[in-house]
């Protein structure tokens, strides 16, 4: 019987465990995961904390016994610290809140490395302060939540203005929370056009939340009535808090140690099969390079809907298969407060660094016809080529009721197929009065961009 083990219980790694499973329901597949929550939707930690899901229970995609249900075996609360390629085993020792460290082994016929990512630390000191938070896994989440319920915190910082911060500035003013949000980039959300960063920015505002722009943060220190937070320029600010949200680093570390390669951003070096160039060793996940479609080059972009295929397709391999993951476009979206915010393809300076000769406009039209009541604006940026016309890129932001999500996949789907913006207009979309119009935004959007076009 072939036996596989997997490293690291997330997104990627319980992802290639089913696809195993799938295809070969009697290999032996064996999971070792450093703490105790298999298959949790880490993606959903804000909307725990800011007791819109109550139950942290509810984030598990599967529960332990739908794992266990499968054939799927489990080993909790395990640090993989040694990969032996030549003699194809690798060694774990329990979590150090365990008394008992005796080493366990486990042969494989392949192994699926799916570490994940870290927290990114950023060059601050007081970083070890009390009162000074991460949020990367549900021990983080748990830590945080303990604070938030037993010393009910009045203010906080956030460092970091990207995904994770924008969510807990969101999270922690619906519990009554004053929320500074402070950023070192010259916006907020800076993987977006800067016009639809000041957008959401703006909502912040509206909501509540002081947005700082632009400061690099040196020090936390303990003030007179709480956190004392100081950065450039002139950048002072006390609160009973701090949340410490710059992004992530590929946990990569275990991969460099069994002989595999990492590129500039210390991702694992693989190929479109998940292969790391040590022999029966694949990886996946925010561990990982990801293979960008446009581009057409290796990338590090970290996101939950690439690691489950990625996953896939290296417990696919695993067994034997030749399946290639065909790229990712980095179509994102995220909710703050009432805004929705989504973008995929590229941005008009990457579309131009990339050798293309992009043209961008901006449309604003109506989520649904403005008849039925309910009806908020849209606004879309499309991205083209102006010499072949084809589509490169789209943003779309606006009330979180009007599909922003939905209406960024008909465009991720149309790049991912390479059309042109002009034939967005032959796609037989839905339409119905409270949902949408004849012609959808993104096909409004994408007339509004070939007329200027052919002008």
């Amino acid at each position: 019987m072939k036996k596989i083990v997997i490293i690291g219980g997330s997104d990627a790694g319980i992802s290639a465990a089913l696809r195993i499973h799938e295809l070969a329901p009697g290999t032996q597949i064996r999971v070792l995961l450093a703490d105790a929550y298999p298959n949790f939707s880490i993606c959903g930690l804000p909307f725990f904390l800011s007791g819109e899901t109550p139950d942290w229970r509810s984030l598990a995609h599967r529960t332990r016994q739908d794992i266990d249900g499968l054939g799927i075996g489990l080993l909790e609360n395990h640090r993989v610290i040694a990969i032996d390629p030549a003699r194809k085993h690798v060694v774990a020792v329990p979590s150090a809140s365990n008394a008992d460290q005796t080493p366990v082994q486990e042969k494989y016929d392949a192994v699926i490395i799916a570490t994940g990512a870290t927290s990114r630390i950023p060059n601050i000191s007081g970083l070890e302060l009390p009162n000074v938070f991460l949020l990367r896994w549900m021990e983080d989440g748990f830590r945080l939540k303990n604070h938030l319920d037993t010393a009910k915190p009045r203010s906080a910082v956030i460092i970091g203005s990207g995904y994770i911060g924008l969510e807990m500035a969101d999270a922690l003013t619906r519990r009554g929370i004053q929320v500074t949000l402070a950023g070192h980039a010259p916006r907020v959300l800076k993987t977006v056009d800067p016009e639809f960063g000041e957008a959401v920015a703006e909502t912040l505002r509206t909501n509540g939340v002081t947005v700082v722009t632009g400061v690099g943060i040196q020090k936390i220190s303990q003030g007179r009535d709480g956190m004392r937070v100081t950065g450039t320029p002139e950048f002072h600010v006390e609160a009973d808090m701090v949340l410490v949200a710059v992004g992530a680093v590929p946990a990569s570390e275990l991969a460099v140690s069994a002989g595999a390669q990492v590129d500039q951003h210390g991702a694992v070096c693989i190929n479109q099969r998940m292969e790391t160039g040590v022999p029966h060793v694949f990886a996946a996940g925010d561990c990982v390079q990801t293979w960008h479609r446009l581009l057409q080059k290796p990338v590090y972009l970290p996101l939950g809907t690439t690691a489950h295929k990625q996953g896939r397709i290296a417990g696919e391999n695993s067994l034997g298969g030749s399946r290639e993951f065909t790229g990712s476009l980095g179509t994102q979206v995220v909710k703050v407060f009432d805004t929705a915010i989504a973008r995929t393809g590229l941005g008009a300076h990457e579309a131009e660094l990339a050798g293309y000769a992009p043209r961008t406009t901006e449309t604003i039209t109506w989520d649904h016809k403005q008849y039925y009541p309910g009806a908020h604006p849209l606004r879309i940026r499309i991205v083209g080529d102006n010499k072949t016309g084809r589509l490169l890129g789209a943003q779309i932001i606006g009330h979180y009721t009007g599909e922003v999500a939905k209406r960024i996949d008909i465009l991720a789907t149309a790049i991912y197929h390479s059309m042109q913006v002009d034939q967005l207009n032959d796609l037989d979309l839905s339409y119905t009065p409270p949902l949408s119009s004849p012609w959808d935004p993104v096909q409004i959007a994408a007339q509004a961009w070939t007329s200027y076009w052919h002008t």
